[in-house]
């Protein structure tokens, strides 16, 4: 044989025994093929049922500090972060023209006091005149006449005192309102707190007319907060005030927070057509770690059961890959309340019928024949699961 010839029948020896260990490598000895699934056992233990939201995080009490008066921010006593005390001054408005106003109003009482005083005056003297005029009367010395007229004097003059009188008390009016601006110009903080939101500088102008423009935002006390979340109306029914509830934030992925479920309004909020209420979360921050506006993924507990059969519920999800024939037959058998679970038995997946109850998150309660702790039951395939690789042979 030439070595031409030898060199083809090498190749080809080379070529059929790859193929041959490729063929095997990828199948079982008896030629089947790995199942197309994973399983996992029944366990007893406990399961808990969750109604998952999300909500932002605020202090129990937020009170937005205003202006009442318009003018320019004279200086600032309070910064982001800072404690202050009720009653404490955290900013002063330019208080120049509101002083001028003050005495302006001072002024104008002053004039309407003395033009009550003369007004009183002319009072006295009108009403004595009329006493004279009376004794004349009854001696027959003066006309009716003249005795009406000095009665029509003395009633004008109670009038126009009376008058003076209202004029008074509508200057002092004005006075204690100018006065209340004046005092207005001193910011004070309204509750003991942590300062959170600064919305003003040193020489800003702040505008009162239409509203009172917000200058600070204070929360009273940051060691307990509240979580404002909205849960579907297909979950409200479920939850409950009282109910615990765990959470976590995006700052702390490792850590879980726990709080409970303090309120559930009544007012309906609509989103995009799907009705939600929302539910108010009280938490405890004692370590201040939480801050607010932070995002919470919050977990209600709904319902907690000791001592169960479960099963994950990937395994009552599964649909083995069987005739559709045999899959309807599986189904037809089923009762409201119950679902389907495949085993491996002697000659494949075997159906077997189990009656539900708690649904958890990863998790649900399973009972019926056969159903025991340690049961085998299939689920999809896994993805890293311990199946036949497939391995082929490089000749280079």
């Amino acid at each position: 044989m030439t070595r031409t010839g030898s060199s083809v029948w090498l190749a080809l020896a080379l070529l059929t025994a790859a193929g041959g260990l490729w063929y095997f490598t990828i199948n079982d000895s008896n030629g089947e093929a790995p199942p197309a699934y994973s399983t996992v056992k029944v366990m007893r233990g406990e399961l808990v049922a969750t109604v998952s939201a999300t909500g932002t995080l605020s202090p129990l009490i937020t009170v937005l500090v205003g202006s009442q008066v318009s003018g320019t921010i004279q200086s600032l006593s309070a910064d982001f972060n800072q404690p202050v005390r009720t009653g404490e001054v955290i900013a002063q408005i330019e208080p120049s023209l509101f002083k001028a106003k003050v005495a302006e109003a001072r002024a104008n009482l002053k004039s309407a006091e003395a033009a009550r005083d003369k007004a009183e005056v002319e009072v006295s003297e009108a009403r004595r005149n009329l006493k004279r005029i009376a004794s004349l009367e009854s001696r027959k010395l003066v006309s009716d006449s003249d005795v009406d007229a000095v009665r029509s004097t003395v009633a004008a003059d109670e009038a126009e005192y009376r008058l003076k009188l209202a004029a008074v008390d509508q200057a002092q009016a004005a006075l204690d309102h100018e006065r209340f601006n004046l005092d207005n110009t001193t910011i004070r903080a309204p509750i003991d707190g942590v300062v959170i939101s600064r919305n003003v500088d040193v020489g800003q102008t702040v505008a009162a007319s239409l509203q009172a423009p917000t200058l600070f935002t204070i929360a009273q006390d940051l060691t307990r907060m509240q979580i404002e979340t909205s849960v579907d109306e297909s979950f409200i029914g479920t939850v409950k005030e009282g109910d615990p509830v765990t959470f976590s934030v995006f700052a702390y992925p490792e850590r879980t927070f726990h709080g409970m479920l303090a309120q559930v309004r009544l007012e309906p909020v609509v989103e995009a057509g799907v009705v939600k209420y929302n539910c108010i979360v009280h938490v405890d921050n004692a370590d201040l770690a939480l801050k607010p506006g932070m995002t919470a993924t919050v977990n209600i507990e709904v319902e907690r059961l000791s001592d169960v059969l479960k099963v994950p519920n990937a395994a009552l999800r599964f649909v083995p890959a069987l005739p559709e024939a045999a899959l309807e037959r599986a189904r037809a058998q089923l009762q409201p309340g119950e679902a389907i679970l495949w085993t491996p038995g002697a000659h494949g997946l075997e159906a077997r019928r189990v009656r539900t109850g708690l649904v958890g998150e990863n998790a649900t309660q399973v009972e019926g024949k056969g159903v025991s702790d340690g049961l085998v039951v299939a689920i999809p395939q896994r993805k890293g699961d311990a199946t036949r690789r497939r391995r082929g042979l490089s000749l280079f």
